[in-house]
């Protein structure tokens, strides 16, 4: 019988990965690798608390960013949009 390799656990089982820096105008920038989760703030103690709490409080969970690093917002995940939203400027309307 052949033995089977350890492999890498499924990306959902691992830890998210932080990247933490701070934009142009001062601000503490947190985004995750995948652009799902972050945000701004105004230290870098209230961004490394919002990274302890996100990832369980696992050591490693940051990367530092040299330089100016902008929250990236238009790479977040695609969200399936909705098939039958109703307008916002007006009533309902029914469609036969």
């Amino acid at each position: 019988m052949k033995k089977t390799q350890d492999s890498e656990p499924p990306s959902y089982l691992r830890p998210p990965l932080f990247m933490i820096g701070q934009d142009a105008c001062g601000n503490w920038v947190v985004q995750d690798q995948n652009g799902a989760r972050g945000g701004l703030f105004v230290d870098r103690a209230s961004a490394l608390r919002y990274v302890r709490a996100e990832n369980g409080y696992r050591p490693h969970a940051f990367v530092s960013i040299t330089g100016e690093f902008e929250l990236d917002i238009a790479s977040r995940p695609s969200e399936t949009p909705r098939q039958h939203a109703q307008p916002l400027d007006g009533p309902a309307r029914r469609v036969a």
